[in-house]
């Protein structure tokens, strides 16, 4: 059955928002109507060798970015697996786990059959599976897990399997090519699970009966073993074991990192030869730490799933990774109040959007059109300097100010912003204040410019503490003082009045922090007593 094509589904297509874009691509392939499955399969792939991290996380969420797209253009079924290559041997110990020496004397055995260092799951593998799981099911997606340990074990693969060793010579041509000459000597797209070890082989490997699936090899201690290639006795060399898993599940999308690109292409030649296509997709670039290394799961480095959840939303980081799938990103801990702060500016605009606006908009994909209603009366910005220069070590306060800034507010009205303020306080506390530098004006012209601010803010009348009235007079004291570039007077009134090279626009501040409260700090530091 072919579907038609809506005026909201044209619509959605104007957009050129990237899941679109993709979706349609996929719409093609499929030639308009469903598989003969009944469904539209979307997959994700995860190596479970390390702890999970925000990389994993960002493929499942650009892939159901796209199957949402994808939904709302056809109407047709679709399902999500995340899979995890749970029967890889562990070819080395993870820098940021306990127990090191337990996984040094397990090198080689499937993760599943690794004991686990934290001592909370039966296995390495399972414990990691479980931490990406709970990851998963906190965000709300919607996804069915798969262990490679278990589809290989219960036979779901063997029909593939089967199909693989019947046309060994041409997929083995497929890889040889493009290995160097040691590893040709050792390399089978087959790895047999040594019977006496348990260690996953990587040794040469003769077929005996296509057919029957019947291979040979010589294991741990040298010894001819002939084993049929169902039931769990063997798995796949990484781009044969993604062929294969493409045609036993009938996988019609997945996408993958930008160092994967040559795997894709080997994995399709095989997939054509397994009798089937390919899944459609595309690479996106990777993610870099600070220092612009590629995170990697083993090293540790960059923000881990938790670390981003302990500082901000979900939908935060969904937001950070919506944009700009095709161009590499730093995911280090002074980007989230920035993605914070875009992803609420965003909802707020979309109130106002019309229809193909809102298709374009990545609030639209993150919550797949179910879009929330919540509105900020103070940044995340400024509520992290509230949280610093107030000292606030508590939401009660924090709202005392608030409510100052913005009559009426509370809790209840912008639950939104009780939540920011939980995160506000735990940001504050492990990167804020640890590295807070107060300072003392340390010029004529600084000095003149605090004092002009300090007299024009007392002859403010009440009704004109709003933020703009304000920042018009931190701009008139910086030129009373004769500032040749104002950048240089703010950038005194972070470092002097904050302890900080930068932050929120100092009107903004001013206006929740207090004018009373304010005058206090100034008066403090003309003085000569450097805030603390």
């Amino acid at each position: 059955m072919t579907v038609p094509m809506t005026d909201m589904a044209e619509l959605a297509l104007s957009s050129k928002a990237w899941p679109f874009q993709e979706a349609e691509k996929l719409l093609k392939r499929l030639k308009g109507g469903a598989p003969e499955k009944g469904y539209v399969l979307f997959e994700t792939g995860y190596g479970p060798s390390g702890l999970p991290h925000i990389g994993t996380f960002n493929e499942v969420a650009r892939t159901s970015m796209v199957r949402r797209a994808f939904e709302e253009l056809t109407g047709l079924p679709t399902k999500l697996i995340c899979f995890s290559d749970d029967m890889d041997g562990l070819r080395k110990v993870p820098d940021n786990v306990p127990n090191k020496d337990m996984l040094a004397a397990n090198l080689g055995k499937p993760l599943t059959a690794v004991p686990d260092p934290f001592g909370t799951h039966d296995s390495f593998g399972a414990h990691n599976n479980a931490r990406l799981k709970a990851f998963l099911d906190t965000f709300g997606f919607d996804y069915d897990f798969y262990s490679a340990t278990d589809c290989y074990k219960s036979g779901r693969f063997d029909s593939t399997l089967l199909k693989l060793a019947g046309v060994y010579d041409k997929v083995i041509n497929v890889i040889l090519p493009t290995l160097g000459e040691e590893r040709r000597k050792t390399y089978s797209p087959f790895l047999p699970v040594c019977p006496k070890t348990g260690v996953v082989l990587q040794v040469p490997v003769t077929v005996l009966d296509g057919a029957e699936g019947l291979i040979a090899f010589e294991d741990s201690e040298g010894e001819r073993q002939e084993v049929r290639v169902t039931g769990g006795t063997v798995k796949c060399q990484w781009k044969v074991d993604w062929a294969m898993r493409w045609d036993a599940l009938d996988v019609d999308y997945e996408m993958a990192g930008k160092d994967l690109i040559e795997s894709v292409k080997l994995s399709s030649i095989i997939r054509r030869i397994l009798g089937g296509q390919p899944p459609e997709g595309f690479n996106y670039e990777l993610f870099l730490d600070e220092k612009g290394e590629k995170i990697s799961k083993s090293k540790g480095n960059g923000l881990s799933i938790e670390e981003w959840l302990r500082y901000a939303s979900p939908e935060s980081l969904a937001f950070y990774i919506f944009q700009s799938p095709k161009k590499a990103k730093r995911l280090y801990f002074d980007i989230i109040p920035k993605a914070v702060d875009d992803y609420y500016t965003a909802l707020e605009k979309y109130t106002g959007e019309d229809s193909a606006a809102r298709y374009k908009s990545a609030v639209w994909h993150i919550h797949g059109g179910h879009v929330p209603s919540d509105t900020l009366p103070v940044s995340f910005a400024l509520l992290l300097n509230l949280v610093s220069a107030a000292h606030a070590e508590d939401k009660a306060k924090l709202w005392s100010f608030v409510s100052r800034y913005a009559p009426g507010a509370t809790a209840a009205a912008y639950p939104a912003l009780d939540r920011l303020m939980d995160y506000a306080l735990k940001y504050y506390e492990d990167f804020v204040r640890p590295n807070k530098a107060y300072r003392l004006p340390d010029t004529e012209t600084e000095l003149s410019a605090f004092a002009a601010l300090k007299h024009r803010l007392e002859a403010l009348d009440p009704g004109e503490h709003d933020a703009e009235t304000i920042m018009t007079e931190v701009y008139s004291a910086g030129k009373d003082a004769g500032f040749e570039n104002l950048r240089d007077w703010f950038k005194a009134c972070y470092e002097v009045l904050l302890g900080q090279p930068q932050g929120p626009r100092m009107g903004g501040f001013i206006a929740l922090y207090g004018i009373p409260e304010t005058l206090s700090l100034i008066d403090t530091v003309l003085a000569g007593k450097a805030l603390d």
